[in-house]
């Protein structure tokens, strides 16, 4: 399984927005494009300077699939998420590979 993780650190001005635009219309429209089996939305419990982190973990079933969003779907939605909040986030990406679970 291939885990997709966005760490966004957003703005305090404009995190309860962000938030409900994320679980409102952006994680659906992700996983809208089948290749995510599972998601969660997380926030991270440390100090930000001048904003809160959260990370948003996406789950694939396999390397083909993640490659697929990336080349089909993710150009656009990073797009769409990068013009409505323009100048009040950070974000990077990390892929890992799930080696075990229980």
């Amino acid at each position: 399984m291939i885990l997709y993780n966005v760490t966004v650190s957003i703005d305090e001005s404009i995190e309860k927005e962000w938030l409900t635009w994320m679980k409102e219309i952006h994680i659906p429209e992700v996983m809208s494009t089948g290749c995510f089996k599972e998601n969660k939305l997380c926030r991270i419990l440390a100090e930000e300077e001048g904003g809160k982190a959260y990370s948003i973990q996406y789950f694939a079933p396999d390397m083909a699939t993640y490659i697929k969003y990336q080349t089909e779907f993710s150009a656009e939605l990073q797009k769409e998420h990068s013009a409505k909040y323009a100048g009040k986030f950070a974000a990077f990406r990390t892929i890992l590979e799930v080696i075990h679970s229980s």
